[in-house]
């Protein structure tokens, strides 16, 4: 207990002395009114005496116990914390796994399909690094870890403060741009693969160029995430293709349902 209570910030003491304080109060109370209507017909003598009692021996048993309780549900909430954050979190990178960052997308387009009266606009960035099994064959795969997070290393200061960064897995990662424009979400793309190519890498000491492969896929419709990266791998492979460190990006093919209709973004 005395090295948690070392740890407590000056806001997390006053949160635990208001619970004691607070809580220990109440108790007093009800030990009073209980007292009063039990002993109100006693005598003065007697009834000053229990009164003292039911003051005393309240604040004697409730203090300690409330300050115990608030330390151990405080502890109990930091560890349930970093339990939801080690759940989320690549080990290897910090940034989102593909499960968090798939379900914490969804929930943003949830939310943007339930105000209707709101525009729905967006994109979804699949990035991927190129020649990255190279890295590994030359040298080592404790050098490979490190060329991913150089890469979330230079990828971090490209995105604004509501963006999402995700490790899909191996060395593919998406990044999630809400409201993003199709302008936005161009330069902000064009910014990344610049970034990871400006990068330092220096393996075994010698200098060694990153690079990587930008699809994307801009919507102005309701979208889940599926669809959205189904739609932006389609893109990353016609970067790939088109012989790697660039970036392909374009709209999300119109809705299906019957009246809908949407404009090239990209015009």
């Amino acid at each position: 207990m005395r090295a948690s209570l070392k740890k407590l910030s000056w806001n997390a003491w006053l949160q635990l002395a208001g619970w004691t304080v607070f809580g220990t109060l109440g108790c007093v109370a009800f030990s009073l009114a209980v007292t009063f209507v039990l002993f109100k017909n006693a005598g003065a003598e007697v009834f000053d005496l229990v009164l003292i009692e039911a003051t005393v021996v309240p604040i004697l048993l409730a203090a300690p116990l409330f300050f115990y309780l608030t330390l151990k549900l405080r502890e109990l909430a930091i560890v349930n914390h970093k339990l939801v954050v080690a759940a989320s979190t690549d080990a290897l990178t910090a940034c989102l796994n593909r499960g968090a960052f798939s379900s914490r997308v969804n929930d943003v387009l949830a939310r943007e399909i339930e105000r209707r009266n709101q525009r729905t606009m967006g994109a979804l960035l699949v990035i991927d690094a190129d020649h990255f099994k190279s890295v590994n064959d030359s040298f080592g795969h404790a050098e490979g870890d490190q060329a991913l997070r150089v890469i979330v290393a230079a990828i971090q200061p490209c995105l604004r403060s509501d963006d999402m960064l995700g490790r899909l897995g191996g060395e593919e990662f998406a990044v999630f741009l809400p409201g993003a424009s199709p302008v936005n979400a161009a330069d902000i793309a064009e910014r990344i693969r610049r970034s990871v190519a400006e990068a330092s890498f220096q393996p075994a000491g010698r200098i060694h160029r990153l690079t990587v492969s930008v699809g994307g896929a801009v919507f102005n419709r309701p979208v889940g995430f599926e669809e959205l990266f189904r739609v932006a791998d389609l893109h990353l492979y016609e970067a790939k293709g088109a012989g790697r460190n660039r970036v392909e990006l374009a709209p999300m093919p119109p809705d299906q349902t019957p009246g809908w209709y949407a404009p090239n973004l990209l015009n």
